[in-house]
């Protein structure tokens, strides 16, 4: 049998209104009454009603997240964020409400001018997003995964895309290269001046500039003929070069592969580094040397700082999380083949 709240007043010898006060804390209840009500509650297993927990705190217990499903985007490293957004929020007592880009800022609006939410996650950043005046002017707490050009007002948090791209070529020129080619996200990404590519490409290009290091930077859409399309120019084009970084999760394993048809050996001949999550770069062949993507720690990170500021905490306004580079078998000194360029 499923307890009621009169069940909890009777075992605990008071009215069901200080059962109410004790569990949405509208009013001062002793704490010697408060503490019988609760060992009531846990004794007899007794779960509050959603809809009447949300009107007691005058919540929803509902978080939105705003997710981009469109073209150039992975979806599986998405749903990794939202993944974990969602599990963070469960801990949290709330549920998520998913609104997907393409709402834009109709979206934001609607979910924010009613009930419906209690405070909005947002991803898939771009420099001057059309979003950001809106969300400057909710009446809802909302954090961004990911950085504008102004963040100004605005909490953010993501991984450092610009140290991540620096920490790729840092590694490469300790290595001794010295022409080192970009394989960036598709040409829609930058086109649309989304954060985390464009950032990245700032790092990695003034990172060659300190280390007097030639380069190259070639977007490419996400699949496999894109790459294999792009690793036969790059290899034409510039037939000296020694390393490549890969920020384009989908197209890692087929520019290998295409690497390998065009008779080139990773690492030996050219080295191979990634900006991707863990699992990705350790199931190619050979296992690619990576920046990670910490997926779990920002949506986790996101809903704490979500969270804090709907208690009118005081949070950072940045919060950026240092790249973790780990090298692994794709990389390793140039010429160490005989094998000539093709």
């Amino acid at each position: 049998m499923v307890a009621k709240i009169d069940d909890v007043a009777r075992h605990a010898g008071v009215a069901p209104s200080t059962v109410s006060y004790v569990l949405s804390g509208k009013r001062s209840i002793s704490e010697r009454t408060r503490q019988r009500v609760l060992r009531s509650v846990e004794a007899l297993g007794y779960q509050p009603h959603a809809g009447a927990r949300s009107l007691a705190s005058n919540r929803s217990n509902v978080v939105a997240l705003v997710v981009p499903l469109r073209a150039g985007i992975h979806v599986p490293v998405i749903m990794q964020f939202a993944t974990s957004v969602v599990t963070a929020a469960r801990g949290h007592d709330h549920d998520v409400l998913l609104l997907t880009q393409d709402e834009g800022v109709k979206g934001l609006r609607r979910v924010a001018g009613t009930a419906l939410v209690d405070a909005i996650i947002v991803m898939d950043v771009e420099l001057h997003d059309p979003r950001i005046p809106v969300l400057r002017k909710l009446q809802r707490p909302a954090v961004l995964i990911g950085f504008p050009a102004d963040t100004e007002g605005l909490t953010c948090i993501d991984l450092d895309f610009a140290a991540a791209g620096a920490a790729c070529v840092d590694h490469l020129a300790a290595l001794g290269h010295r022409r080192v080619a970009l394989v960036g996200s598709p040409p829609e990404v930058y086109e649309r001046k989304t954060g985390f590519a464009r950032r990245t490409l700032a790092g990695f290009t003034r990172a060659a500039s300190a280390h007097g290091i030639a380069t190259s930077v070639h977007p490419c859409e996400d699949t496999p003929d894109a790459a294999t399309r792009v690793a036969t120019e790059l290899l034409r084009d510039h037939p000296d070069v020694t390393g490549v970084v890969v920020h384009n999760e989908p197209v890692a394993a087929p520019l290998l592969g295409a690497f390998r048809e065009a008779g080139r050996v990773v690492p030996d001949d050219l080295s191979v580094v990634a900006i991707c999550p863990d699992e990705v770069a350790e199931r190619t062949s050979p296992e690619l040397t990576s920046v990670a993507i910490p997926a779990d720690e920002i949506g986790r990170q996101a809903v704490d700082l979500v969270m804090a500021k709907l208690n009118g905490e005081q949070v950072p306004n940045a919060t950026l999380l240092r790249p973790r580079l780990v090298q692994r078998r794709s990389s390793g000194a140039p010429g160490r083949s005989n094998r000539r360029p093709v």
